[in-house]
């Protein structure tokens, strides 16, 4: 099936700003609260929020196979299960729909009310109900930088990590939209020179520069997917910041990896923007550096070319960008992740969030975390407000922003934004005693 939706020299009726995230070659999807206090689902061109339910009411999807209810639910779910085919349908037809020389909605004023909204009458929500959520770790600038921080530098990569894409099973109960603060961690740590924890406030709160894929229905139990088939079972991705707390994480992590330090919040960019609209972004892998088993080889261009910046913006402050990288470092692609994920029958659901693991790229300037921007703490990260940062302060606001260009086109994900707050205390109730 072709994809017309990315057909570069379209153009919409809608305003689309010259450098915006959004052009109509973009059409994203999430899901958002009207001004009527409705939920629904939609995607976006431009500042201009679109009311998938609301259009789909009116017939504007008309053959195309659809229930009824497919946009009014709080959820992406089940319209993600529904496969590719219908994902394309209907990226094509809203394409069609907003193009500037289809008149069938632009010329219909009481449907434009009921349809369209401006971004200040809206309010973003988690885009999928995720059922479970796996993050990897498979950056290998990445791993050799904390390999060589806490272990040998001449051994940082452990003896599986060219081999796997290695992952654990994290908590998708505290996976966050863009815009809702997060409060410091509390829990156990063993400070220097003692033999003895101590329980208490993280120190370390630290950024993950991520992306995070989603995927649909894929597998039955016992049946793995093969690399070739992998991303036809893959919707979209998200911008995604793993919060982690490194001095609870070096205290818990032996032997079965983090816990505490990293189900505490996860943030996600809230409009989840197709692997069909990222095709033309494709690029190489990284060459493996050792022979990858054969279930694992994998062929054609595997990544993308996804420009990536975080920004740290102390309170009442300008902002300061501290790290520029690029998701097409990725050592083991989405594909692989998923394959493997899969090899011992393990099953994919409509939903199911994927992390990428901090993504670092060959400069010091493209670290995708404070642990690796400030070396630990021994080279502070200078702030444009005259501060400095080893690691996040509360009241600080991490901005992550990602988006791919080419030949005057440009698809991004807008941006995850999240204030950490102090560690959370109670309210004071008056009742009696």
């Amino acid at each position: 099936m072709p994809l017309s939706a990315n057909n570069p020299d379209r153009k919409s009726w809608l305003h689309v700003d010259k450098n915006s995230d959004f052009p109509i070659q973009n059409i994203p999807f999430g899901v958002f609260l009207t001004r009527d206090d409705i939920i629904t689902i939609g995607t976006r061109i431009g500042d201009t929020a679109i009311d998938l339910g609301a259009l789909h009411q009116l017939g504007y999807f008309e053959g195309i196979p659809l229930t009824d209810d497919i946009f009014l639910q709080d959820t992406l779910n089940d319209f993600i299960a529904d496969g590719r085919k219908t994902w394309r349908l209907v990226r094509n037809r809203i394409a069609q729909i907003f193009d500037e020389e289809n008149e069938s909605l632009k010329g219909n004023l009481k449907h434009k009310e009921t349809v369209l909204f401006r971004l200040d009458e809206i309010e973003m929500q988690l885009p999928v109900q995720i059922g479970d959520y796996t993050d990897f770790y498979s950056s290998i600038e990445h791993a050799t930088n904390v390999g060589t921080m806490f272990r040998d530098p001449d051994n940082a990569l452990l003896p599986n990590w060219l081999h796997i894409p290695v992952g654990y099973h994290g908590r998708s109960s505290s996976i966050i939209p863009s815009g809702i603060p997060v409060h410091r961690p509390q829990g156990q740590t063993l400070p220097a020179g003692a033999t003895e924890p101590v329980f208490g406030p993280s120190k370390l709160v630290d950024f993950e520069l991520e992306m995070a894929f989603i995927t649909t229905d894929a597998n039955d139990l016992g049946e793995p997917i093969p690399l070739e088939e992998a991303e036809e079972y893959i919707f979209g991705l998200v911008l995604f910041n793993d919060w982690s707390a490194r001095d609870i994480q070096k205290w818990e992590y032996v032997p079965l990896g983090p816990f505490l330090a990293k189900s505490f919040a996860s943030s996600i960019s809230p409009w989840i923007v197709t692997l069909d609209a990222l095709e033309p972004y494709r690029v190489e892998s990284p060459k493996p550096i050792k022979k990858q088993l054969s279930y694992l080889q994998q062929k054609g261009k595997k990544s993308f070319d996804i420009n990536l910046e975080v920004s740290i913006q102390p309170e009442k402050a300008k902002e300061t960008i501290v790290s520029r990288s690029n998701f097409k470092h990725m050592y083991w692609s989405m594909a692989q992740q998923l394959t493997h994920h899969t090899i011992n029958g393990c099953p994919i659901n409509s939903g199911d969030m994927m992390g990428s693991g901090t993504i670092s790229g060959p400069t010091p300037d493209s670290y995708g975390s404070m642990l690796e921007l400030s070396w630990r703490g021994e080279k502070p990260v200078k702030l444009n407000n005259g501060t400095e940062r080893k690691f996040i302060q509360d009241f600080d606001t991490v901005i992550m922003r990602g988006y791919c260009e080419k030949d005057g086109t440009r698809i991004g994900f807008g941006e995850v934004k999240t204030q950490l707050l102090p560690v959370f205390k109670p309210k004071k109730t008056n009742k009696p005693v």
